[in-house]
């Protein structure tokens, strides 16, 4: 598993099954049993904690990726990779992150 991979997930309920964004770095997904993830819905809000995702990161419909609604959770609810954030992209998620825990630092990139 790697970072910006973005997977199905068994969410606890009341989630439920949904894509994920990885966002632990790859070197530790090799040995952690928890990592952390960020919703990815189809409920767009446009507001500056989402990244925009769709058929160029594998999924079937325009979505977005909620880093208000970010989780640890257990490496064995992860699933099958449905495709991965571009790296040119990756800033987008720092950025949306940055928002979403009012980090100033990371608002500007």
């Amino acid at each position: 598993m790697k970072q910006y991979e973005i997977r199905w997930a068994s969410m606890p309920a009341p989630i439920g099954r949904r894509p994920v964004l990885l966002m632990t770095r790859t070197p530790a997904s090799g040995y952690l049993n928890k990592l952390i993830v960020a919703e990815v819905t189809s409920t767009v809000r446009d507001i500056p904690q989402e990244v925009p995702v769709g058929a160029n990161e594998g999924l079937a419909h325009p979505s977005v990726v909620n880093f208000d609604n970010v989780h640890v959770v257990a490496k064995k609810l992860l699933g099958e990779l449905i495709g991965t954030l571009d790296p040119s992209r990756e800033h987008e998620a720092k950025r949306a992150l940055g928002y979403a825990l009012d980090w100033s630092e990371l608002k500007v990139l």
